[in-house]
C-alpha cells in the first residue's frame, strides 16, 4: 500500500492538469498577470502561495468546528493575513531586492481567489491531511502556470532566463542575436500574460475533449 490512497493522491495531481485553478477554474490569474515578466519573481510567488495555501488549509481545517459561520471569512483572513506577514518578513530578510519587486502582490495574496476559495470548498469540510493535501495540490497547479508564464515572457522577452542571457548578447550580437533575433518587448507587457495563459488553455483544452465539452 502507498504512502498515500489513489482518492488522496487525486488532491495533488487533479489540480495539475484538469481540474487547474488558474486554466480550469480560472482563479488567481490577477499575479499570472503582474508578476510574471521575471521567471524568478514567478517562482517566488509560487513558493510563498506553496507555504500560504498549504499551511493556511490545515489551520482552517483544525479551527472548523469551532469557527462559527458568521466570522468565518474574517477567520479565514485573520489566518492568511498572518501567514502573509510571515513569508513577507522572511523575503525583507533574505531577498530584499526581490521582495521590492514584488512589493504589494505578496501582500495581495491574502485576497487570493484561489486560496480563499479552498479554505471555503474544502479545508471547513475535510480533516487537516486531506486538507493540506489539496492546499499543496492547488498551489503546485498555481506554480505550474506561473511558471510556465514567466519562462516563455522572460525568455522571449528579455532573452534571459532567471537574469542569465541564454540567448546570447543583445549588445554583442552573439548568440541568436547575430542571425539577427530581437526580443520581443511586448512580452513584457501585462496584456501578454494573458495570451500566454490563454495559449495554454487552449493546448489543454484541445488535448482533453472531456473540459471542451464542459
Amino acid at each position: 500500500m502507498g504512502l498515500l490512497s489513489k482518492k488522496d493522491a487525486a488532491l495533488i495531481t487533479d489540480p495539475l492538469a484538469d481540474n487547474n485553478p488558474i486554466t480550469i477554474q480560472v482563479l488567481g490569474i490577477c499575479s499570472a498577470l503582474a508578476i510574471t515578466a521575471e521567471l524568478q519573481a514567478s517562482i517566488v510567488m509560487s513558493v510563498s502561495v506553496l507555504f500560504v495555501l498549504g499551511i493556511g488549509n490545515v489551520v482552517i481545517s483544525l479551527l472548523r468546528n469551532i469557527i462559527p459561520s458568521k466570522i468565518r471569512i474574517i477567520v479565514q483572513l485573520i489566518v492568511v493575513a498572518a501567514l502573509v506577514i510571515i513569508v513577507d518578513q522572511v523575503l525583507k530578510a533574505f531577498a530584499y531586492e526581490l521582495s521590492k519587486t514584488l512589493s504589494v502582490f505578496v501582500g495581495l495574496i491574502i485576497t487570493n481567489c484561489i486560496i480563499m476559495g479552498r479554505f471555503e470548498a474544502f479545508a471547513l469540510g475535510n480533516g487537516p491531511w486531506r486538507s493540506f493535501l489539496d492546499g499543496i495540490g492547488n498551489a503546485l497547479g498555481y506554480a505550474v502556470i506561473l511558471i510556465a508564464v514567466g519562462f516563455f515572457r522572460e525568455l522571449l522577452g528579455s532573452g534571459t532566463l532567471l537574469g542569465f542571457k541564454v540567448l546570447g548578447d543583445p549588445i554583442e550580437k552573439t548568440g541568436l542575436y547575430a542571425l539577427g533575433y530581437e526580443n520581443n518587448g511586448f512580452m513584457l507587457l501585462s496584456p501578454m500574460a494573458l495570451i500566454v495563459v490563454g495559449i495554454i488553455i487552449w493546448v489543454q483544452r484541445s488535448r482533453n475533449k472531456a473540459l471542451i465539452e464542459d
